[in-house]
């Protein structure tokens, strides 16, 4: 019998969103086909120091702390009480936001040349920045809303009137590479406007200012790199007290989203959404697997809002039930992520990494 693969799974983080994170990474320890693999969790607490924990828990800090061997020949995990060594076959990061998602966590695996579930270095710090993530689907010819970004160094000098006559009003503020819309507000008056601003430099460095899209919000789940396939879409109703999508109505009220999977929608939308995810999956350099969120207004017109690259696990994230519609258990979803990943590292084998050259050094 084949021994089972060691999977690392990588969750907490210091990040505004560690306890989304916390709660993903429970749902893909409890789910993952224990015959096949061997699930190690491993919490990076709030402070960015990793602990062997047992089983996934909120309380990162009273697991066994850990270090990791930089050596691409022969990594692994230190642990730093007994020096004893601790096997990896593969890294399964499921961190949500800041040195988690935008490519931090995806650059150390590489170094180190450790198979690893999902996007890599270039895709994640892609996807992350809105900005970025904006010009670059604009680029491919994937639509878009209208924008603005700007630097905290530019925080005074930026002017209502001039967002309200390339926007309109009302507009949204947002941190340009947070996720669960923290650092997220809607401004309809100049009131709010201030405001808005001092939210979302509060946690990042640089905000974004789209156009507001009245329409129904459509999620597409994308798994697969030669192709990728997409999902049938799936409709997040929120409760018409919520001005968006916030943080609470995804994670703290039961009862402020009603959720369609698969969304209704005639067959010519489906296939534009699915055909436009995908588009973006590949735009944005995604791997393995990802979220896009879109907006469709009642012209059917579908603009990609933004692309997950790490999409949630929680019992009431989309991504995994979206491809239960299709048949697709949570169990077998897991199963095929880190099957794509082993092959994406083993393809990766061909590249030539040295160089023969008359350079003296």
């Amino acid at each position: 019998m084949t021994s089972r693969k060691k999977v690392a799974i990588l969750y907490g983080g210091r990040s505004v969103e560690h306890g989304v994170s916390v709660n993903s990474a429970r749902n893909i320890f409890e789910f993952i086909d224990k015959e096949l693999f061997e699930p190690l969790p491993i919490g990076i607490s709030e402070s960015g120091q990793w602990f062997l924990t047992q089983g996934v828990s909120k309380d990162i800090t009273q697991g066994k702390p850990l270090g990791l061997t930089l050596d691409a020949k022969n990594p692994g995990i230190i642990m730093l009480a007994s020096g004893d060594r601790m096997k990896v076959d593969i890294f399964f990061p499921v961190l949500h936001g800041t040195d988690g998602e935008d490519g931090s966590i995806q650059g150390l695996v590489k170094a180190i040349d450790m198979p690893m579930v999902g996007t890599g270095v270039l895709g994640s710090a892609a996807s992350m920045n809105k900005i970025i993530a904006k010009r670059l689907l604009k680029e491919a010819g994937v639509p878009v809303t209208k924008f603005l970004d700007y630097n905290f160094s530019q925080r005074n000098a930026i002017s209502f009137e001039t967002i309200v006559n390339k926007l309109g009003l009302p507009f949204m503020v947002k941190s340009a590479s947070l996720g669960s819309s923290v650092g997220v507000s809607k401004v309809s008056s100049r009131d709010e406007f201030n405001q808005a601003l001092d939210d979302s430099f509060r946690f990042d460095q640089e905000v974004i200012i789209e156009e507001f899209i009245q329409g129904r919000e459509i999620e597409c789940a994308i798994m697969g790199n030669n192709p990728p396939q997409a999902s049938n879409p799936g409709e997040i109703i929120i409760r018409k007290d919520y001005a968006f999508y916030t943080f609470d109505a995804k994670y703290v009220d039961p009862d402020a989203v009603t959720i369609h999977v698969p969304a209704v929608l005639d067959k010519r939308i489906i296939q534009k959404v699915r055909k436009i995810s995908v588009k973006a999956y590949q735009a944005l350099r995604c791997e393995d697997f990802a979220r896009v969120d879109l907006f469709l207004t009642s012209e059917g017109k579908v603009y990609v809002n933004e692309i997950n690259s790490i999409p949630g696990f929680t019992n009431s994230s989309m991504f995994p039930m979206m491809w239960k519609e299709k048949g697709v258990t949570f169990t077998d979803l897991i199963t095929k992520l880190i099957d794509f990943a082993f092959e994406r590292h083993a393809a990766h084998k061909r590249i030539e990494r040295g160089f023969q050259s008359n350079l003296n050094y």
